[in-house]
């Protein structure tokens, strides 16, 4: 049965947060202030927080950065991944993946479609691994970032989690890299 194992040993990791935008502000990153309030409620630290515009380049080199940060286990991204012509999330993280992990977006729709209907088709969340560290592109919305992290990466990310978490997984991602 799937479910956290008390027995087992958490082991915090390094979140590095990333809202994509032209719009917002530290003052008023909403959905990166819940990202980051809900990974240290669960006992992760926040090793780096910060806003790019909705540009390409711009994601592409802070993913580059903290992929090579080795304080940075894992990277958060809110924004950008809609269907407009702004949003280019995704195929910024999809020049710096070496793996991708189709189920996170897979498994983001399903559940949003839950809350939100077809809406969620407009929904590119994306995943991989790029170096030995995860990357995930969540929705800018609020609520896309509370569901993201409570119904899929609040158990990935925690060690006790079983059958298996990504956590468990990190110390063999560079197996085979040069």
């Amino acid at each position: 049965m799937a479910g956290i194992k008390e027995n087992r040993t958490f082991h915090p990791v390094n979140i590095a947060l990333l809202t994509v935008s032209d719009t917002r502000t530290e003052a008023d990153d909403k959905s990166g202030d819940i990202l980051a309030e809900l990974a240290v409620e669960a006992g992760h630290k926040i090793a780096a927080r910060t806003i790019v515009t909705d540009e390409q380049k711009q994601i592409i080199a802070q993913l580059k950065d903290w992929i090579a940060d080795p304080g940075v286990d894992v990277v958060i991204a809110t924004g950008g991944t809609g269907v407009t012509g702004r949003d280019v999330t995704p195929e910024a993280f999809a020049q710096v993946y070496d793996k991708d992990i189709p189920g996170f977006g897979e498994l983001f729709r399903m559940l949003s479609y839950e809350k939100i209907g077809t809406s969620t088709m407009q929904s590119r969340a994306t995943g991989g691994v790029a170096s030995g560290t995860y990357l995930f592109a969540l929705p800018g919305s609020p609520g896309a970032c509370r569901d993201g992290w409570e119904d899929i990466l609040r158990w990935q990310l925690d060690s006790r989690y079983r059958p298996c978490n990504l956590v468990d997984l990190m110390p063999r991602l560079q197996e085979h890299e040069d």
